[in-house]
């Protein structure tokens, strides 16, 4: 008989409860070369590093390679008009949205402040607090003077916007440039067969990071991280009822309760896989059959949402910034806060559905302003737990924005959408 394999989510969360457990431990030990030295400032601190580093490598070559493959390969737009534009536009904006509230609503719960943690006593890590930078200048300095440079300081903004260029530009060049658009497909295979390799010391690195956490700060790190999870599952929450279903109400009329009622088979596969392509079987049937959305506009607007609207990762990067920040007691200028927005909406167009990109992409919008990314250890255990409330939130996005569309495009079956006989996966 086969053994059944562990998913990484598991053993990401064993790794966080033994690392716990671990650091607890130690915290009690009384202070010695043993404990601090060897175990403490020695292995967790290796391991942990190690880690983190391998996170930080693939940071720049992972957004610039996946940007540029993802604007490269929405080429299909065009064809479709008015059809596409409003599907990105709408991605997009509610992705700028979705990190605007979490910014604005992790401001005022100030999840580090739960506690006395800090973190500037667990990593070996000089804290710098930016001068406040004038908005016009950070819109200006988003325009890279030299790509290399920019790459090699790791100017997120900049690398973006190229990248955003590049793919855009082998976009309108057509099939001129098909062998350039396979190359980058294929780049972009590698970096995540690289993420892959990555994650697989996830694990250890979790256990290694978390313990040396509580190992340092015992159990005073347990309530600011208990604010943390909190305050992201209720900015889903309120992203998914108030954003969504205040833009179905205000572009269609139609009942946003009845929305959330009809679509719910599909938001429940999504809440259990974790995984937007993994849903998007469900997520496509359920909107044809419980929504009353075509099969033409549902096969294209689907599909591109999974891949360019990350409403719910955007949510998570904008509280584990500010939550990330207030640990390292780094305070947040509106031009920051800009660059932060700006960063993970653009961003966006190019986070796959994969394990680990996510956390890569976190790295990169804390970057951006210039917050130690040891922070992410912290929270990675716990994030993995709201991973599938994410998704959930991802895919009702994407059903919204179909939903839009289709009414506008003529192709809405209203009568499919207020029907009592819909599509039910207890009947499949």
């Amino acid at each position: 008989m086969e053994k059944k394999k562990i998913s990484l989510t598991i053993k990401i969360l064993i790794g966080l409860g033994l690392g716990f457990a671990a650091g607890i431990l130690l915290y009690f030990i009384p202070s010695s070369f043993v404990r601090d030295t060897l175990i403490v400032d020695g292995l967790f601190y290796l391991v942990g590093q190690i880690f983190l580093k391998g996170i930080k490598m693939l940071v720049v070559p992972l957004v610039f390679i996946s940007l540029v493959n993802g604007a490269a390969n929405i080429g299909d737009i065009k064809k479709l008009g008015r059809i596409g534009g409003r599907t990105v536009l709408f991605y997009l904006v509610t992705t700028a949205v979705a990190i605007t509230l979490a910014l604005a609503i992790a401001s005022v719960v100030d999840p580090g402040q739960a506690g006395s943690l800090d973190l500037s006593s667990v990593v070996e890590k000089e804290v710098s607090i930016n001068e406040s930078v004038p908005l016009v200048d950070v819109l200006v300095d988003m325009v890279p003077s030299n790509p290399v440079s920019a790459m090699a300081n790791a100017n997120m903004l900049q690398i973006i916007v190229f990248a955003l260029l590049v793919g855009v530009g082998l976009s309108a060049l057509g099939s001129k440039v098909n062998h350039v658009v396979d190359l980058f497909s294929q780049l972009n295979d590698l970096m995540m067969k690289i993420v892959s390799f990555i994650m697989l010391i996830a694990p250890y690195g979790v256990f290694a990071l978390i313990a040396r956490t509580f190992a340092t700060e015992g159990l005073a790190a347990i309530r600011p991280l208990a604010a943390y999870f909190f305050t992201v599952f209720g900015v889903l929450i309120l992203h998914a009822v108030l954003t969504y279903g205040s833009i179905l109400k205000v572009f269609t009329g139609l009942s946003p309760i009845r929305f959330f009622r009809n679509f719910a088979p599909a938001m429940s596969v999504a809440f259990s896989t974790a995984s937007s392509s993994g849903t998007l079987p469900v997520t496509i049937e359920v909107a044809e059959e419980n929504l009353g959305v075509s099969k033409s506009i549902a096969s294209f607007t689907l599909p591109l949402g999974a891949t360019i609207n990350m409403d719910g990762t955007a949510i998570m990067q904008g509280v584990a910034t500010i939550f990330i920040a207030q640990v390292y007691g780094i305070e947040l200028t509106f031009a920051q806060l800009l660059t932060v927005i700006l960063t993970a909406t653009l961003a966006s167009i190019g986070t796959a559905g994969v394990p680990g990109v996510g956390l890569i992409m976190l790295s990169m919008v804390l970057q951006s302003v210039n917050i130690p990314i040891e922070g992410i250890g912290l929270i990675m255990g716990i994030d993995r737990l709201l991973d599938m409330t994410r998704t959930a939130v991802n895919i009702t996005g994407d059903a919204v924005c179909t939903l839009i569309v289709s009414k506008k495009e003529g192709e809405f079956d209203e009568a499919k959408f207020l029907g009592e006989n819909s599509f039910n996966l207890a009947a499949k």
